[in-house]
């Protein structure tokens, strides 16, 4: 370990761990001699009812429904936090927003946090971030590089406002701007496939974060002409919602271009592949009205910066030939938090205790031998003018909303339209009780 990780960790504000169920399972090491190579794939503000395999039927996402068909979907996939910058930092620590402090877009990511970049390096993993590092803009802190943070590699967007442009006339290859021409996915995928061809010979992670579908309704025209006219346009000279689904499905055949340069290497037996969203499809003004039009978020209620299912439960599939199930759905519950340990167990790299990850080693769930383990989840959306908080524990979700509470059946009303609070008064009061134990840890 080098110096300068000691010191960060030796820096590191600690908080004390809360008691009971709450608490995180200990991360195991996986089985000698797996180190799959592992490859994240997140798609940015893309609905749970945006892919086929969720049964999207008014667009093609065959790419992602054959890792589906290969692998397991997970129907209860939750994200740490219904916004960009913080999901993805609790993505990489596999820490809540309130113990990794990154509770907005305006934050960055502290430098003495951990990453899945710097867990897997000391296994021997090559490390590339391509696509979206969400720097905040107004932070009045540093900027952390992706450099600075375990990746020896990165090439992609490093500022927000910038990851808004699906044509960009640049990207940052490590700190060095370069000139780029094309849509953004396209990019990226083709970055991505050259990294797979040149390491054939040891573990990688690679970290491949797409921006799309997120704000500027953008897509090229022939992905768009497939589309034109198959759905209600307020404008037909801007077919926003033609050009929502264009998005998706250009997204979709990049994700081709990367699963075909790991068959064509002969590495996709031996590697871990994550496909999820870092938050749900949103309703805000730069979407122009796409995400509402296609009910992205259905079945459920909703989007990106709600604690409600439609704001924080993905799409997600896991593949890994051979040792995750392929063509099952699971309805085992799954935390963004608990990537970064799951990673780690498959790669054989060790979870330090010090680092106070709060994610779960989930990789005999994805595997399917063991059920998710009993424990509370949580969230907090406290930003922004919103005050959100909410506590899960199998299927009840404790949903606060300013001063008040509810208490949903999420696997039998799974819209929440119903409050079970009254039918059971035990859980409800249990998972407040949870939800102010958890609070008390927040690191301030």
């Amino acid at each position: 370990m080098s110096a300068s990780h000691v010191g960060r960790m030796n820096r590191r504000e600690l908080f004390g761990a809360f008691a009971g169920t709450m608490a995180a399972g200990a991360v195991s090491r996986g089985a000698p001699g797996a180190r799959p190579n592992i490859l994240m794939i997140y798609a940015d503000d893309l609905g749970w009812g945006d892919v086929g395999f969720n049964g999207r039927k008014t667009w093609t996402t065959p790419n992602v429904d054959g890792l589906a068909a290969e692998g397991t979907v997970f129907r209860r996939w939750y994200t740490a936090m219904p916004l960009c910058a913080p999901s993805r930092a609790c993505l990489l620590t596999g820490k809540y927003t309130i113990h990794n402090t990154v509770t907005t877009n305006a934050i960055d990511l502290p430098p003495e946090q951990v990453t899945i970049a710097e867990a897997l390096k000391p296994a021997g993993y090559t490390t590339t971030l391509i696509g979206k590092w969400h720097h905040g803009n107004r932070t009045g802190g540093g900027f952390t590089h992706p450099l600075e943070q375990g990746f020896d590699t990165t090439f992609g967007y490093l500022d927000a406002r910038h990851a808004w442009e699906h044509y960009p006339k640049y990207l940052y290859r490590g700190r060095e701007q370069e000139p780029v021409t094309g849509y953004s996915p396209d990019i990226l995928s083709e970055e991505a496939s050259k990294f797979i061809r040149a390491r054939r010979s040891n573990p990688f992670f690679l970290y491949l974060a797409f921006i799309e579908p997120h704000f500027l309704i953008e897509a090229p025209e022939e992905d768009v002409a497939l589309y034109r006219g198959k759905f209600k346009e307020k404008d037909p000279s801007k077919p926003y919602n033609a050009t929502y689904a264009a998005m998706i499905h250009r997204m979709d055949t990049c994700i081709g271009r990367v699963l075909k340069a790991l068959d064509e290497t002969g590495l996709a037996q031996n590697t871990l592949v994550v496909f999820t969203s870092d938050n749900g499809a949103t309703f805000e003004a730069g979407n122009q009205g796409t995400a509402n039009y296609h009910d992205s978020n259905g079945p459920f209620r909703g989007q990106k910066r709600s604690l409600e299912e439609g704001g924080i439960r993905m799409p997600a599939v896991v593949r890994w030939p051979g040792r995750v199930p392929a063509g099952r759905v699971s309805e085992e519950v799954v935390h963004m938090i608990d990537v970064m340990p799951s990673f780690a167990a498959a790669a054989g790299a060790n979870v330090d205790p010090v680092w106070k990850v709060d994610g779960a080693n989930m990789l005999d769930v994805w595997m399917g031998k063991a059920p998710s383990p009993q424990r509370t989840l949580f969230w907090e959306w406290r930003t922004e003018a919103w005050s959100m908080l909410a506590a899960m524990r199998g299927d009840f979700k404790l949903l606060q909303m300013g001063p008040n509470r509810f208490l949903y059946d999420v696997r039998n009303d799974p819209q929440e339209r119903r409050t079970v609070a009254a039918e059971y008064p035990q859980i409800y009061k249990g998972l407040q009780a949870d939800l102010k134990v958890w609070l008390a840890t927040e690191v301030k």
